[in-house]
């Protein structure tokens, strides 16, 4: 999919379509920053839109594996990052103040959504090759 510049409602825009599509996911603020759930319950994205601590640009924090965290960060250091409280946990930050791959984004959020979400739903949700 092709990279496109966006701005922060544009961004919430885009991760509600994506987020909302996927099975018994909800939206709420938490600490302020549009989150997404499953069940109401497992948080599996968080949408930064001003930026949060020392990351003053908008960006997404997104549940995965410290092995998957590892390999992004090495494949692109200016795109992601480890967040701050839960980037021990494995979870990755994705920047959003350049272009931005919705495909890409909509894959890991996929990811991060199969990551918590309990077996049966998660298998609702294939894996895209």
């Amino acid at each position: 999919m092709a990279k496109t510049s966006t701005s922060a409602d544009s961004n919430l825009e885009h991760m509600r379509a994506i987020c909302l599509a996927l099975p018994e996911v909800t939206e709420r603020l938490s600490h302020g920053a549009p989150t997404w759930f499953v069940r109401d319950k497992k948080t599996f994205a968080n949408l930064w839109q001003d930026g949060h601590h020392q990351q003053d640009f908008p960006h997404l924090w997104l549940a995965s594996i410290p092995e998957a965290q590892e390999e992004l960060i090495a494949a692109d250091p200016s795109l992601f990052f480890r967040p701050p409280y839960v980037g021990h946990r494995g979870w990755i930050g994705v920047r959003l103040d350049g272009p931005v791959d919705w495909g890409e984004i909509e894959t890991l959020c996929r990811d991060a959504y199969r990551l918590v979400a309990p077996k049966r739903l998660a298998a609702l949700v294939p894996v895209e090759d």
